[in-house]
């Protein structure tokens, strides 16, 4: 089992967007897109609640890259 490590700086930045409660897209690898704000994140997946209040478990190997929702 991989260790959750919190010291990778992309670790941090998606903990201070849960934080922060930051509305995000997800691109994920099959060209899909999410919109949400993460809702916790361990090491194999993030939790993304859309705006109706959907939870979205999302595996980290499936995303193609993540930013803010404008």
């Amino acid at each position: 089992m991989t260790s959750f490590d919190t010291a990778l700086p992309s670790i941090r930045q998606v903990q201070t967007l849960i934080k922060e409660a930051s509305s995000v897209q997800l691109k994920l690898v099959t060209g899909d897109l999410l919109a949400g704000k993460i809702n916790w994140q361990d090491q194999n997946c993030l939790s993304l609640v859309d705006e109706n209040k959907q939870q979205i478990l999302v595996w980290r190997h499936a995303i193609a890259y993540l930013k803010l929702k404008n």
